[in-house]
């Protein structure tokens, strides 16, 4: 009979947490967060989850990176006590292409109030997720299995979300494309983001603006606290509704990213689609 050696504990690390998020876990959010590393090494065994299995790495990229886009939420949410909030509409987060659960796992055990949506297309990914919420009794979670394009455009999900999280899925302009679709007005879109240049918010500002109807809010760089990598989170405000044609059909949004032309001399050309993004 075959035994699997008992994972190491993940580091508390509480000095780090209030330094560089505000923040720190109660002692069952850190248990939880136990609880996920290892179901997750777990699943591991049959699934390619994750590279990151070692205690500390796993703590700063998947536990502190997924939580650093929300960091502002934290702050607030730590002088506020739960029997305070328990009772009002929950705060509805959807995670874009989740994969194991990063960002939106660790956000739900940091989160209990809000409901976060976890959303795959893959869904052998997403059986195990479900299995994990079971295990770990994580109830304002949900998996859901799907094309974000097509859920984009399903009444049920469209401008229903307060916040959506984009991490490690693609290029920024097929990101916005992704996650505007789903903000309601006076909502928010995060991207994570590693390396982020002034070029590309140049870029993405009129197509957020014009096409989306979002405002790039914030650009927040940081450093990682154990690895000190170079870390961005990018922050759109949804302002207005966005236009019905995005987002575009499966799989045109990676293949033709939305690019608007630049003419200065010409006005009215300035929120014209340029041909490749068609």
């Amino acid at each position: 009979m075959s035994t699997h050696p008992t994972p190491s504990a993940l580091p508390d690390f509480p000095d780090l947490w209030q330094e560089t998020l505000g923040w720190q876990p109660s002692v069952a959010q850190n248990s939880l967060f136990q609880q996920l590393y290892e179901g997750i090494l777990e699943g591991n065994q049959q699934l390619n989850l994750t590279r990151i299995t070692d205690p500390v790495e796993f703590w700063e990229k998947h536990l502190w990176d997924s939580l650093s886009g929300i960091k502002s939420f934290l702050q607030v949410s730590s002088n506020i006590p739960i029997a305070d909030v328990s009772d009002s509409i929950p705060y509805r987060a959807i995670d874009i292409g989740t994969g194991a659960g990063f960002p939106g796992l660790p956000i739900a055990i940091a989160q209990p109030n809000w409901h976060m949506t976890l959303l795959d297309s893959t869904r052998k990914k997403l059986d195990f997720v479900d299995q994990l919420l079971k295990r770990l009794d994580i109830a304002n979670a949900t998996p859901l299995v799907g094309r974000v394009e097509q859920i984009g455009r399903d009444r049920a999900h469209r401008e229903q979300y307060d916040l959506v999280l984009v991490r490690a899925v693609g290029a920024a302009s097929i990101c916005v494309e992704y996650a505007l679709p789903l903000v309601k007005v006076g909502g928010l879109a995060v991207l994570y983001r590693g390396q982020w240049l002034e070029q590309e918010a140049t870029e993405l500002a009129p197509v957020i603006s014009l096409l989306l109807g979002g405002k790039l809010e914030q650009v927040a760089a940081f450093k990682t606290p154990i690895t000190q990598g170079d870390r961005h989170c990018i922050y759109i405000r949804k302002v207005a509704p966005t236009q019905l044609l995005y987002p575009r059909a499966v799989g045109i949004p990676a293949q033709k990213p939305l690019v608007l032309t630049s003419t200065v001399s010409s006005p009215r050309r300035s929120n014209q689609v340029d041909d490749r993004a068609l």
